[in-house]
């Protein structure tokens, strides 16, 4: 049975705005929490009243403290100094374990003359507390030696050529500059020994010494003939303490330019 309200459509359109209105309450409930928690935080880091003028006065007289701050380059400053290389002296004693270079008439050999003197220069180096090594003539150890120095030790020829035939020569390595250590050598040689320079006789042998092309290049080294042994002979042989002490002197010299004035404390310890 129809009741009179059946045709009627006001029902239908109640449930129409309704349903639109159920669904747009979901979106406008989420932009109302949005706006809220907008708001919280806006109050919540808000400066309080008069806060704000106090910091852009601040900014504005320039007291503000700059974003970065520059920074000067600081010198990497090592802990602890490099301690130098250890005292270490070759000395090599011309023609030993090899030959008896120059003979003289009653059979002295250079060989002898040379090892005497090299043997009390290294008594003496080491007495300082110097380490130091001897070498014969061609030793295997000279090849890639590194040292703070190196001298061989050689005398002249025993033939007797002329009165001017006397003296002393040095010639250093060309590989590494010697220049300070050969001089030092031969202000103290000069002096000690009172022997001349002889210098016109140095040979290519001397200039091209064979150890100057061994060792280690960094090595200071010079070659010394302490003397001819037909008119030096005296000094050489019986006095061969003074060309031993000069040698000596001489190396000390180059060590207190390149090292410090490292011997007086040396002898003191020793």
């Amino acid at each position: 049975m129809n009741s009179p309200y059946d045709n009627h459509e006001w029902g239908t359109a109640d449930d129409s705005w309704l349903s639109a209105f159920g669904r747009v309450i979901p979106f406008f409930l989420f932009f109302l929490l949005v706006g809220v928690g907008l708001a919280a935080v806006y109050l919540f880091f808000s400066p309080a009243d008069g806060q704000a003028e106090v910091v852009a006065a601040v900014r504005s007289s320039g007291l503000s403290a700059p974003f970065s701050k520059p920074v000067p380059p600081q010198p990497v400053v090592q802990r602890m100094a490099q301690s130098p290389a250890p005292l270490r002296i070759a000395i090599i004693s011309g023609h030993r374990g090899n030959d008896a270079g120059a003979v003289c008439e009653d059979g002295l050999t250079e060989e002898e003359v040379n090892f005497a003197i090299a043997q009390r220069v290294v008594e003496d180096l080491r007495g300082f507390g110097i380490r130091t090594v001897l070498f014969d003539e061609f030793d295997e150890r000279l090849y890639g030696y590194s040292g703070t120095a190196l001298i061989s030790i050689h005398a002249d020829s025993c033939e007797y050529y002329h009165d001017e035939a006397t003296g002393y020569k040095i010639a250093g390595s060309y590989m590494t500059d010697s220049t300070l250590l050969e001089n030092c050598v031969n202000q103290a040689y000069s002096s000690r020994t009172q022997l001349p320079y002889h210098a016109n006789t140095i040979t290519p042998h001397m200039t091209d010494y064979h150890a100057f092309r061994e060792i280690g290049i960094g090595t200071p080294a010079i070659i010394i003939e302490t003397g001819f042994m037909n008119l030096d002979r005296e000094i050489l042989t019986t006095e061969n303490g003074i060309p031993a002490q000069a040698i000596t002197e001489g190396i000390l010299c180059y060590v207190n330019h390149v090292r410090g004035d490292v011997t007086d404390a040396l002898a003191g310890s020793s």
